[in-house]
């Protein structure tokens, strides 16, 4: 879990489910969310397996992950 953030899961401590929700433009859900989200785990940020993500804590601890393909693999497995 280190590549999502410092501390980002807990084991043991209702601190490692995570809900992932496919969004057009991740850099826009984060500045609509600025006003709204407490706890932002991290920035947007491209990740190795062809995401770019942004991973922030609900009132009850969860962590929800923003992300949007934009590899052209990632892109190919979210197509519809």
């Amino acid at each position: 879990m280190p590549l999502l953030g410092d501390d980002a899961a807990e084991a043991r401590a209702n601190r490692s489910v995570t809900f992932d929700f496919l969004v057009d433009d991740v850099d826009a859900t984060y500045q609509a969310l600025q006003d709204v989200v407490e706890v932002f785990v991290n920035e947007p940020t491209d990740m190795p397996w062809g995401n770019r993500s942004l991973l922030v804590r609900d009132p009850d601890g969860n962590l929800i992950n923003f992300f949007t393909p934009i590899s052209e693999a990632a892109q190919a497995r979210f197509a519809t």
